[in-house]
C-alpha cells in the first residue's frame, strides 16, 4: 500500500494514456493516494513537445476523478511546472490559479536548452557541466517557491555523457537541500531512474543521506509513470531503500500542506 505522487496522462505532451486507465492501474496496484502531475513546462524550447496544458479541461477532469473515486483511491489534484529562468511569471501564474493539492517544481532545461539534447553538455568538462546546472536551479529556487517537492533533482544524470564525482559539486547540492529545508519545500524519491537505467537512484544515495543528515524530512515517492504498467513502479524497494537511510516517513500532501506517512505504508 504506497502513495505514488508522479503520475502523467495524455495531458502530458509525452503521454497517450487517458487519466482512467492510470488511476485503474493505481487502484490495481493497491495505492492509498495518487497524484496527477500532468506537464506544464512553460518556454519549453522544443516546439514538437510544448508541454502545455488545457487548463480548463485539465481541472474539470481531476475533480470529475476525484469523486468517481472517491472509494477506491484518494485522488491528488496536482501538476509539475518546468522552472525556467523566464518563464517564472508563468509558472507562478498557474501554480496560484487553481487549488491544487501538490506542485511538483522540476528542471528538464537548463540556460535554455532541453537536456534530453545534448547541446547543454557540449564543450564542457564533467565537473563544469554539473557545477553550471546545479547553480542554475539553485539561483531559480531562490527566485521561485510556488512548488512542494523538487522533482527528480539529479535528472541531469540520466542525460550526461559523463557523471562528475560528486565531491566537485556537492557544496551547490548541500546550498539546494539547506534552501529547501528552511523555505519549508522537500524532494522526492523517483523510481523511474530503474526503468531508465541509471548507474544511481534519483536522487542519488548521496544526496538522499545529506538530505537526511541536513534536517530534510518531507519526501515522496514518484514512479514518474505515463503509462499504466510504470505506476507505483519499484516502490516496494524504494521504500526499503529509504527506511535504510534514515527515512521513517514518506510525505502525502493536502491542500499543499504535507502530512506524514509510516514508511512502510501499513497504515
Amino acid at each position: 500500500m504506497f502513495y505514488d505522487y508522479h503520475t502523467h496522462s495524455f495531458f502530458s505532451d509525452d503521454s497517450e494514456t487517458p487519466l482512467t486507465l492510470m488511476l485503474d492501474a493505481g487502484v490495481k496496484n493497491g495505492l492509498i493516494q495518487m497524484a496527477v502531475t500532468d506537464h506544464f513546462d512553460p518556454g519549453y524550447p522544443d516546439p514538437d513537445y510544448p508541454f502545455e496544458l488545457n487548463f480548463p479541461l485539465y481541472h474539470e477532469e481531476l475533480e470529475k476523478k476525484q469523486e468517481q473515486y472517491r472509494n477506491r483511491l484518494k485522488v491528488v489534484k496536482g501538476i509539475e511546472i518546468g522552472i525556467q529562468h523566464d518563464q517564472l511569471d508563468r509558472c507562478r501564474e498557474a501554480a496560484r490559479a487553481y487549488d491544487y493539492d501538490y506542485i511538483i517544481g522540476s528542471f528538464h532545461c537548463a540556460c535554455a536548452e532541453p537536456l534530453y539534447n545534448g547541446n547543454f553538455f557540449d564543450g564542457k568538462s564533467p565537473r563544469r557541466v554539473y557545477e553550471d546546472y546545479y547553480t542554475y536551479v539553485y539561483n531559480n529556487l531562490k527566485k521561485y517557491d510556488d512548488f512542494c517537492n523538487l522533482g527528480h533533482l539529479n535528472i541531469i544524470d540520466r542525460y550526461a555523457p559523463e557523471i562528475a564525482p560528486f565531491d566537485t559539486y556537492s557544496d551547490i547540492i548541500e546550498a539546494i537541500l539547506k534552501h529547501l529545508i528552511e523555505t519549508g519545500h522537500g524532494i522526492e524519491l523517483n523510481t523511474s531512474s530503474f526503468r531508465y537505467d541509471m548507474k544511481e537512484t534519483c536522487p542519488s544515495e548521496a544526496i538522499l543521506r545529506l538530505y537526511r543528515t541536513l534536517g530534510g524530512e518531507i519526501i515522496t515517492t514518484g514512479s514518474d509513470a505515463h503509462c499504466p504498467e510504470h505506476v507505483a513502479y519499484h516502490f516496494k524497494y524504494a521504500y526499503a531503500y529509504l527506511k535504510s537511510l534514515g527515512f521513517d516517513y514518506i510525505t502525502s500532501f493536502s491542500q499543499r500542506k504535507p502530512s506524514f506517512r509510516p514508511a512502510t505504508c501499513k497504515s
